[in-house]
């Protein structure tokens, strides 16, 4: 773990602030869940949870059936990661959304980009456009998405719709 120099004082209700510049770091919003667990030495940790982390597994290999099915290259995110990648875009996996995608995955609505120019970039360190954006929504909570980053005719777009309703019902149960 990385030391911070940064310490706090838990109030008489147990409640402890997290520093404002490590919540910006963290990409920790208001409202977001935080898991707390202890390790073998007995460190309290606070972790982001993610919900589509724990189905990081079953979405890669959704992603990988996408490629190899529809010949399309997909990503399927939570709302700061790349949770899974296919296809062209496989080596952005763990990588950190672009601020144009969590922008337009806050909208809670499906996005089909006209021209290249209005497609937002998958993210900062992996500049691919992202064609067809599909939301995550559980609950009414914005979860994730899964995207396009090749042509978004009207099949793959409903591919990824089916997809993003498919892993809001797997968070659903």
């Amino acid at each position: 773990m990385k030391a911070t120099g940064i310490v706090r004082r838990i109030d008489d209700l147990g409640r402890v602030v997290i520093p404002k510049e490590i919540r910006r770091t963290q990409l920790i919003r208001v409202g977001d869940p935080l898991e707390i667990f202890v390790t073998a030495e007995g460190d309290v940790v606070f972790r982001k949870y993610s919900p589509m982390g724990e189905l990081a597994a079953m979405a890669a290999r959704y992603a990988a059936a996408l490629h190899r099915s529809a010949g399309v290259s997909a990503v399927i995110t939570d709302r700061d990661r790349i949770v899974a990648a296919s296809g062209d875009v496989r080596a952005a996996q763990g990588r950190a959304v672009s601020a144009d995608l969590a922008r337009v995955m806050e909208t809670r609505r499906p996005f089909t980009a006209v021209s290249d120019a209005e497609a937002p970039i998958l993210c900062e360190e992996f500049p691919a456009p992202c064609r067809a954006v599909a939301p995550i929504l559980c609950h009414g909570d914005l979860i994730g998405c899964v995207a396009l980053t090749q042509s978004a005719d009207a099949a793959s777009v409903s591919l990824i719709t089916v997809a993003a309703a498919f892993f809001a019902a797997q968070l659903e149960e």
